[in-house]
């Protein structure tokens, strides 16, 4: 089977993909398919540094503002979405291009998903109870017990997570890195022979980690700067939002809903801001570099952008039987 190729131009945060998909966008008819589990979110503009209207104007973009910040928004329904957008794109004449650094959702779209138990409401309230009681950290510790592989690679406030490793525990008795192992290979088997596109990973990442870490300073600077206090202060005065939801944990809401409370000042806002962006940038590495299929432009070169556009459109001329 000829399968058609798709560039997927991904890296963490401030590495430059935005300009990159721009500049591929002024030479080609492309459609951008947002990778992104925080530009998903009505009203959340500018800590998510989403697009400009001018860009979004400029280029068709998809899978922005589609949800409102009080709903979830899963990996199976990116996958659904995503999968459903490549073929209306193909069938305009147009070239699809995915930009975008949640690897989780890459991941879901590339090798599809694993059969684990749906969320128990039950279960989750007591864990919840737990966490309250006894602290993340002290579930965190508890995972380590019954699955230090998945534990190992959590950070010990990572609750979320946390919270889904345990509840897959209790749910089966088992491990969630041993259910995942089980299903790996027939199911990557199975997903490979059904797809009829073969996804080509492009990857922003820096030869010099500092240099990336100044940009994301000058960077969240930069949203203060346009308003993001503000942004927040509105979505408090919905009403319907609280602290514990996907969208206000995302980074830097959390740290903002937490100035707006009065828990932290201004300085330690900003500068843990910056810390949580920083070591989202690191676990987007990480994942990165897991994939050796990957081709890598590093995001401090002068010439970056037009690497990253050749890149593409390197992948794009590539069909694979």
């Amino acid at each position: 089977m000829t399968r058609t190729a798709i560039a997927c131009l991904l890296g963490p945060t401030a590495s430059g993909k935005t300009a990159a998909a721009l500049a591929f966008a002024a030479r080609h008819p492309v459609e951008i398919v947002s990778v992104d589990s925080a530009l998903v979110y009505r009203g959340m503009d500018i800590g998510t540094a989403k697009p400009t209207h001018s860009e979004r104007a400029a280029v068709p973009h998809h899978l922005i503002d589609i949800v409102e910040p009080t709903q979830n928004y899963s990996a199976a329904e990116f996958r659904a979405d995503a999968l459903r957008l490549v073929g209306e794109i193909l069938g305009r004449g147009r070239v699809p291009l995915f930009v975008g650094g949640t690897m989780l959702y890459y991941k879901a779209l590339t090798q599809g998903l694993h059969d684990l138990p749906s969320a128990d409401a039950t279960v989750r309230a007591q864990l919840e109870a737990d966490a309250a009681r006894e602290g993340w950290p002290a579930l965190h510790a508890r995972l380590a017990q019954v699955d230090p592989a998945t534990a190992a690679r959590l950070a010990p406030n990572d609750a979320q997570r946390i919270q889904r490793a345990l509840e897959i525990f209790m749910l089966t008795g088992r491990p969630m890195s041993a259910l995942l192992a089980d299903t790996r290979e027939v199911q990557d088997a199975a997903h490979d022979a059904a797809m009829p596109y073969r996804f080509h990973p492009i990857a922003l990442e820096p030869s010099d980690r500092a240099v990336l870490h100044e940009r994301i300073a000058q960077r969240f600077d930069a949203m203060l700067a346009a308003g993001f206090i503000d942004e927040v202060t509105r979505l408090r005065a919905r009403g319907d939002l609280h602290p514990g939801l996907p969208s206000m944990r995302c980074v830097g809401y959390r740290q903002a809903w937490n100035y707006l409370d009065g828990e932290i000042d201004y300085p330690t806002m900003r500068d843990t801001g910056i810390f949580a962006t920083r070591q989202l940038c690191k676990r987007q590495l990480t994942w990165l570099r897991s994939m050796p299929e990957r081709v890598v432009i590093d995001c401090c070169s002068e010439n970056a952008t037009q690497q990253a556009v050749q890149a593409i459109e390197d992948a794009m001329a590539t069909h694979t039987d």
